[in-house]
């Protein structure tokens, strides 16, 4: 009887312990989250809909959204640019009649695929829409807009009528109308539960997709140098899907002349506070052109400077292929003094 009452006296102050320290162990740092901050976050929706909000609206709505605050990026019908892969197309009627896109089948041989050839549920386009764009201000459209949204992109891919809508009411209906319904493989067990004809342990090794793999490329020849321009500049020779481009072909795109040195490194912190390098670099492209291909594009131009100015602050698009160039917010002093670096040879 003794020994009962210790061991339950132990167990008691074991937990007391547990407790305290638990209490305690980030005493003074913190809060538990209130019912409603945990609402604001708790957004996803599931491929059952699960979780999804009351809404509808248009395609037509839709279209008007998808001009103000993502055609920059993603075009007017889906077919981005550069630097954004492109949403809509590969896809055909029978594929949505039959929910497989024969482009992704074995031996299709597709050259670009594109988020209709492959998303399955509409749920994923709704929730991705709703929380990750626009990429300027994400999760700043109401329940209502992100329905539009989806809506114009389903309608691009004859998934939606022009005269359709969305809702929380025909989303299962529309859903069954998804080129790639069927082409979505649960047997990896990555979603738990049964919900999804999930298995019990899930494939962390990949050993279902990681089967038959051919082995590394090996490059048996190159174009020769004297022939890169043959058939004009690959980049600019649109490819069926998309803006997707070639490899840069002409002379002029191997390399810009180099400029004298200058006192370019003093601008940088002014660069990098105006968020210019997240899109051009000194010598390479990334969103938009090198800093040595704007010079040398503006080389010899008397008004340079100014022009470059104007452009920096008011955006433009169509100068350097599909990207545009969003206007930006920067003081008009940042962008005289980048300018007048520009026009001087962008000298790092």
């Amino acid at each position: 009887m003794s020994s009962c009452r210790d061991a339950l006296l132990l167990a008691c102050a074991l937990a007391g312990t547990a407790a305290l320290a638990q209490a305690t162990r980030f005493d003074g740092i913190g809060r538990g989250a209130t019912p409603a901050e945990v609402a604001a976050w708790d957004i996803d929706v599931r491929p059952d809909l699960q979780g999804l909000p009351r809404g509808q609206d248009t395609v037509r709505r839709g279209e008007q959204i998808w001009e103000a605050q993502c055609a920059f990026c993603h075009g007017s019908f889906g077919e981005s640019n550069e630097v954004f892969p492109p949403l809509v197309g590969g896809t055909t009627p029978d594929d949505i009649r039959q929910g497989r896109v024969a482009g992704l089948l074995p031996g299709a041989n597709t050259p670009v695929r594109t988020t209709m050839m492959k998303v399955a549920h509409v749920s994923t386009l709704w929730d991705y829409i709703r929380r990750a764009m626009p990429w300027t201000a994400p999760r700043s459209l109401t329940v209502d807009e992100v329905y539009a949204v989806t809506a114009y992109m389903l309608n691009l891919a004859h998934v939606l009528p022009d005269d359709g809508a969305l809702s929380d009411r025909n989303m299962r209906e529309v859903q069954q109308r998804m080129p790639n319904r069927e082409g979505m493989d649960t047997r990896h067990a990555m979603w738990p539960g049964q919900a999804f004809g999930a298995l019990s342990k899930p494939d962390v090794q990949g050993s279902d997709c990681m089967r038959d793999c051919p082995g590394q490329a090996h490059v048996a020849g190159r174009l020769p140098d004297h022939a890169r321009d043959a058939h004009g500049n690959l980049a600019e020779q649109s490819r069926g899907i998309g803006a997707t481009r070639g490899v840069q072909t002409t002379a002029q795109a191997q390399g810009a002349t180099p400029v004298p040195a200058t006192e370019g490194a003093a601008l940088m912190p002014m660069l990098q506070r105006n968020a210019c390098l997240a899109c051009h670099a000194m010598d390479a492209r990334l969103v938009g052109p090198s800093f040595r291909e704007i010079t040398a594009r503006h080389a010899g131009q008397a008004d340079a400077a100014a022009y470059l100015a104007g452009k920096t602050q008011a955006g433009s698009q169509g100068a350097w292929g599909n990207v545009p160039k969003p206007a930006q917010t920067l003081p008009e002093a940042d962008a005289r003094r980048i300018a007048q670096w520009l026009a001087a040879g962008a000298a790092p």
